[in-house]
């Protein structure tokens, strides 16, 4: 399904955090473009 595509993942600082969005979007074929986790409030 993401296998070829670019993704950019936004994280939250209280939720999940990018770098996890982007561990596991990378595993599942993506390629992570910008990943940040900003605070939401």
């Amino acid at each position: 399904m993401f296998k070829g595509k670019k993704v950019i993942a936004l994280g939250e600082r209280d939720g999940v955090p990018g770098p996890l969005i982007a561990e596991c979007i990378e595993a599942a074929g993506a390629e992570v473009v910008f990943q940040k986790t900003e605070c939401f409030v």
